[in-house]
C-alpha cells in the first residue's frame, strides 16, 4: 500500500507563521508522530510526504532524528491541498494501483486504523475513514443566521483521514476536476461528483485534525493516556 500525506499548510488558525507540522508536541514534531504510526503499519510500504521545499530541510531533519523502516519521497505541494494531492498522485511509483492519503495533522492515527483502511481497500474503490456524529446538526441560513433544516443524526458521520482509492480512478476524478474548475476539501468529495462509491470505514474518536491551539492541548492530553511512558 502505498501512502501520501498532505503536509504543506501553514498554521495560521494556529497563530504560528510556519508549517503546523512542524509544531512541538511532547518535545517531537507534530509530522512525526504522523510518521511513526504510518511505519508501524504492515500494510504501508512507501510514503509520500508532500509539502513546500522550503520546508524539506526540517523534513529532513526530522527523519535524521526518527529513522522510518520504509522509504519516504518528498514530493512538491501545491497552494491548495487538492493541488497538493494532484501533485502527490503523480510523484507515486509507476507500480501503485492504490493509495491512502492521511493528513500530516492527524497525528494520533494508530498504525490499526492505517491498515484497515488498507485491507478494506482491497474490496472497493474508495472509502473514507469516519466516526458518527454525537451532536444535534443545523443547517443555517447564511443571510439570516436562522435554521433552515435539523438533518437526521443517524445518517452523518464525521470524515477523518485515512482517505483510500483506486489510483487510476482517483487520478480521473482529479484531471476531471482540475478542468471543470472543482473546489473540494477532501478527495472523497471528487469520487462522489464523479458518480463513484465511496464506502465508511469506522475511525477513531481520538483521530482528531490539529488546527488550532486547543486541538494541540487536546492531542497533548490524549498522548499522555495512550503512552504512559511520557508521563
Amino acid at each position: 500500500m502505498h501512502l501520501l500525506i498532505p503536509a504543506a499548510g501553514m498554521g495560521r488558525r494556529m497563530g504560528s507563521n510556519r508549517n503546523k507540522l512542524l509544531l512541538s508536541l511532547l518535545d517531537r514534531p507534530l509530522i512525526a508522530w504522523t510518521l511513526e504510526a504510518a511505519d508501524a503499519s504492515r500494510e504501508i510500504h512507501w510514503i509520500g510526504l508532500i509539502g513546500q521545499p522550503e520546508d524539506w530541510p526540517d523534513f529532513e531533519a526530522i527523519l535524521a532524528a526518527n529513522p522510518l523502516s520504509k522509504p519516504v519521497q518528498f514530493i512538491q505541494g501545491g497552494s491548495t491541498r487538492q493541488e497538493s494531492v494532484y501533485n502527490g498522485l503523480q510523484g507515486l511509483p509507476p507500480e501503485a494501483t492504490h493509495v491512502l492519503i492521511h493528513d500530516g495533522a492527524r497525528c494520533l492515527a494508530t498504525p490499526d486504523l492505517f491498515d484497515r483502511c488498507a485491507e478494506s481497500l482491497r474490496h472497493c474503490p474508495g472509502l473514507i475513514a469516519a466516526i458518527p456524529v454525537k451532536d444535534t446538526i443545523k443547517i443555517v441560513a447564511r443571510d439570516s443566521q436562522t435554521i433552515e433544516q435539523t438533518p437526521d443524526r443517524e445518517q452523518l458521520w464525521a470524515a477523518q483521514t485515512p482517505q483510500g482509492f483506486n489510483v487510476a480512478l482517483l487520478k480521473q476524478c482529479h484531471d476531471r476536476g482540475k478542468s471543470l474548475g472543482w473546489e473540494v476539501t477532501d478527495d472523497a468529495a471528487l469520487f462522489e461528483k464523479c458518480d463513484l462509491p465511496v464506502q465508511i470505514v469506522p475511525g477513531e474518536e481520538t483521530n482528531l485534525k490539529v488546527t488550532t491551539p486547543m486541538d494541540l492541548a487536546i492531542a497533548e492530553f490524549i498522548l499522555r493516556q495512550q503512552r504512559p511512558e511520557l508521563k
